[in-house]
């Protein structure tokens, strides 16, 4: 099952200095492109001694200092974040024939910013993030509607939902950041950004250098 990819080639001399901002390129093509939900991106963590676990979750925010996502700090990959913060991010958008890949460095944003995110979500979507205690075994799917159909009756539209306090974004921090293109003959574009210098370390600062990878 192969399809030839058939796109412009994309040069080092094409791309931008900095790497957010060859991202907000890529990332606005391919809304332009009607890619279904572009910010859904594939999160990787790992456990302290390397078993993986990966899952697609969507990008809220994204500047200068890296990629937010939110979630119930008890879930899976929260928990493996916490004690390695060693974070992989995929973007696939496989109709445009191109892949962004970052590796970096994950931390939890401050309650100021979880807040003013998680009262900005849809009134379902605030209550769907206390009825559910994601990764953990849950009974039935009855159980989970009936916990939801509580606090639809304890907070009713309109009403503001308290912010759960285990609940909240993470901020992946870019040290390495491969744009993926596609072509013909499987001679594909692989371009990456390298963070060096001052900042290396995931902390953000520092320059980028890039380097092409053969596919």
């Amino acid at each position: 099952m192969r399809k030839q990819y058939r796109s412009q080639i994309v040069t080092e001399e094409s791309l931008a200095a900095d790497p957010m901002d060859q991202f907000a390129r890529w990332f606005q093509d391919a809304a332009d492109a009607h890619v279904f939900e572009p910010n859904a991106m594939v999160v990787s963590t790992a456990t302290p001694d390397g078993r993986p676990s990966s899952r697609t979750v969507l990008l809220k925010r994204f500047d200068e200092r890296g990629f937010v996502f939110f979630t119930n700090y008890g879930s899976r990959k929260a928990l493996e974040i916490d004690a390695n913060p060693h974070t992989a991010l995929l973007f696939p958008w496989h109709p445009i024939a191109r892949q962004v890949v970052v590796t970096g460095t994950a931390a939890r944003v401050g309650r100021d910013e979880t807040a003013a995110y998680f009262r900005s979500r849809p009134h379902g979507s605030q209550l769907g993030a206390w009825a559910s205690e994601q990764s953990r075994v849950v009974d039935s799917r009855a159980e989970l509607d009936r916990r939801y159909a509580e606090l639809a009756a304890r907070y009713p539209e309109g009403e503001q939902v308290p912010v759960p306090t285990e609940w909240g974004g993470y901020r992946v921090v870019p040290e390495t950041l491969e744009f993926w293109q596609g072509h013909e003959n499987r001679l594909h574009d692989r371009l990456r950004y390298v963070r060096e210098g001052e900042g290396g370390g995931g902390g953000g600062g520092g320059s980028w250098r890039v380097e092409r990878l053969c596919p």
